[in-house]
């Protein structure tokens, strides 16, 4: 997903995204090792957007504690 999209979804959502995120990079995982992938590519565009989701949860934690 791009960084746009996801700064319009509130916290939770966010949250949720990376969980998902996260277990269909395991099945891809699990996938390479068994049969091996039609699309080898969708692993680095879903470790990406876990880390997309990482930074924005991070600017918001950041903002909420300005001095």
């Amino acid at each position: 997903m791009k960084a746009k999209e996801l700064r319009t979804l509130p916290k939770e959502e966010l949250l949720e995204k990376k969980k998902e995120f996260f277990s269909e990079l395991l099945n891809l995982r699990h996938q390479k090792v068994i049969k091996g992938l039609e699309k080898p590519h969708k692993i680095s565009q879903i470790k990406r957007s876990v880390a997309t989701i990482n930074t924005l949860l991070r600017e918001e934690e950041l903002r909420g504690r300005k001095i």
